[in-house]
C-alpha cells in the first residue's frame, strides 16, 4: 500500500507563524531533503526554459524538488505509457524529486469547465477532461515522487457566490477522498506522497472548513489554491492564509501556488507559507526582463525607515508594482532589458552577482539579442534570473534564522535598481 515517508522538522516559528526547517524524506527513496521557506524549480515537461540540464547545473544552490504540470503532460499521456520509465527518465532527470501538479501557474487557465465528475487542464492542443481515474492514471504514468491531488480551484475570480464556492470545497474534498482511495491500493504509487489541496475562494468560514477537512485524510502535506496575483487583495490574502495555517497541523509542509512577487512571498512566509513555486524568474525572462530587487539585510543607515514616504531621488524607488492586477506585468523588481537606455550600459545586469551572466555579460549585450531575437537572450536571461530568485529564498531564510525579516523586506522594497 503507497504511504508518505515526508517529514517536517521545524527549527524557528518566527511570530507564531514564519517556519523555518527542513522537510526530510521526501522522494520515493527518502533521499533528499528541502530548506523551508522554500521555492520549487519551475519547468516544461521537466526543461527548465531556455537552458540544457548542463547549463542548468552551472547554477549553484538549485533546489531538491523539480516541477511539472499535467496542463503540459496530458497530451502525452499515451507516449509515457508506452515509453514505462516514467517522465524524470524520459526528460533525462536524475537525482531530483518530482513534483505534479495540475495546472500551469505561469499559464492561463480558463475557467467554466468543471463538473462534479471532472477537471481540465489545457495544453497546447487545447482541453483535456480529467476524471478522477484518468488523473491518477497521468499520475502513475508520469510516476512523481510526490502530487497534488485534483481539485476544482475555478472561484478566484473576485465576485465568486458563497454557493459556488461551497461547491469547490465540496468537489475538491471529493476528489481527494477519490484520489486516496487509489492512491492507497497501488502500488505503482508506493513511496509517492499526496498533497490535498485547500480551496474556499475569498470567504473565511469555507477556507477554514475546507482546511479542517483536508486535515483529516492522510495526507502528507497542503496545496493553498486560489491566492495567486490579482485573485484577492492582499491584506484579504494574508488573512485568510493565516486563518487556513491555524487550521492545519504544524508538522505538514504547506505550498502556495500562483504566488511569486518578492513582496508577495515576504507576506505569504509570514503567515505561515512554507513553499512556492518558481515561476517567476519564467515569466520575468519572457518579459525581457532581468531580476534586480536586493534581498541585503546588512543594515543601512542611508536607507528609508519603514513607516517614511517613499521617494525617488537618486535612483531610489519603492520596488514592486502594487497595483499590478494579475502575473503577466512587469513589475519594478526587474529591469526591462529591451529599453533603449540599456544599448550602451556596459555594467553586469547586478552588480556582486555571481552568476555566469552577469560574471560574463554586460546590460548592453544583453539588450542587443533581445532587440536581434537572438536565443542567447532567453538562455543569459533565464540563468541570472533563476540564480537571482533562488538566493532570494536563500535569504530568507537566512533572515527567518538571524530575526531580520524586518531589515529583509526593507531591502526588498526600498532600493535603487540601477
Amino acid at each position: 500500500m503507497a504511504g508518505s515517508r515526508m517529514k517536517l522538522d521545524l527549527s524557528r516559528v518566527v511570530q507564531g507563524r514564519g517556519r523555518l526547517g527542513l522537510l526530510k524524506e521526501v522522494g520515493r527513496m527518502g533521499q533528499h531533503s528541502v530548506d523551508i521557506p522554500g521555492c520549487l524549480l519551475y519547468t516544461h515537461l521537466g526543461s527548465v526554459p531556455h537552458l540544457t540540464q548542463d547549463t542548468l547545473h552551472t547554477i549553484s544552490c538549485l533546489p531538491a524538488v523539480t516541477h511539472v504540470t499535467l496542463s503540459n503532460m496530458a497530451e502525452h499521456q499515451e507516449v509515457l505509457e508506452e515509453f514505462k520509465g516514467g517522465l524524470k527518465k524520459f526528460a533525462g532527470l536524475h537525482d531530483t524529486v518530482l513534483y505534479c501538479s495540475l495546472h500551469d501557474p505561469a499559464a492561463h487557465c480558463p475557467t467554466g469547465h468543471t463538473t462534479n465528475k471532472t477537471v481540465s487542464v489545457w495544453g497546447s492542443g487545447g482541453r483535456i477532461e480529467l476524471t478522477a481515474a484518468k488523473f491518477m492514471a497521468l499520475q502513475k504514468t508520469v510516476q512523481p515522487d510526490w502530487y497534488q491531488s485534483m481539485a476544482d480551484g475555478e472561484t478566484w475570480q473576485t465576485g465568486t457566490s458563497r454557493k459556488r464556492v461551497r461547491k469547490s470545497v465540496d468537489r475538491t474534498l471529493a476528489h481527494l477522498d477519490e484520489c486516496l482511495t487509489v492512491h492507497q491500493k497501488s502500488q505503482d504509487l508506493e513511496g509517492v506522497d499526496i498533497f490535498g489541496v485547500v480551496e474556499g475562494g475569498d470567504i473565511l468560514e469555507e477556507r477554514v472548513r475546507s482546511a479542517r477537512e483536508t486535515a483529516k485524510r492522510p495526507v502528507a502535506g497542503f496545496c493553498l489554491d486560489g491566492f495567486q496575483t490579482g485573485a484577492m487583495d492582499q491584506a484579504l490574502r494574508s488573512q485568510l492564509i493565516t486563518a487556513v495555517t491555524q487550521e492545519l497541523p504544524e508538522d505538514k509542509p504547506r505550498l502556495l501556488q500562483g504566488v511569486g512577487r518578492p513582496d508577495e512571498v515576504l507576506e505569504c512566509v509570514e503567515a505561515g507559507i512554507d513553499l512556492f513555486e518558481g515561476f517567476f524568474p519564467f515569466q520575468a525572462t519572457e518579459r525581457g526582463c532581468a531580476l534586480c530587487f536586493s534581498f541585503d539585510i546588512t543594515p543601512n543607515p542611508e536607507r528609508a525607515a519603514p513607516d517614511e514616504e517613499p521617494h525617488t531621488a537618486g535612483g531610489t524607488q519603492l520596488n514592486g508594482d502594487v497595483n499590478c492586477d494579475d502575473q503577466t506585468h512587469m513589475t519594478r523588481f526587474e529591469m526591462n532589458l529591451k529599453d533603449k537606455r540599456y544599448q550602451d550600459d556596459f555594467r553586469p545586469l547586478v552588480e556582486g552577482c555571481g552568476c555566469y551572466c552577469c560574471r560574463n555579460h554586460q546590460r548592453a549585450y544583453v539588450h542587443h539579442l533581445l532587440m536581434t531575437n537572438e536565443l542567447l537572450a532567453g538562455v543569459l536571461l533565464m540563468i541570472h534570473n533563476t540564480c537571482h530568485y533562488h538566493s532570494f529564498f536563500r535569504a530568507i531564510r537566512e533572515a527567518l534564522a538571524n530575526d531580520k525579516m524586518d531589515l529583509l523586506r526593507r531591502s526588498v522594497l526600498w532600493n535603487g535598481k540601477e
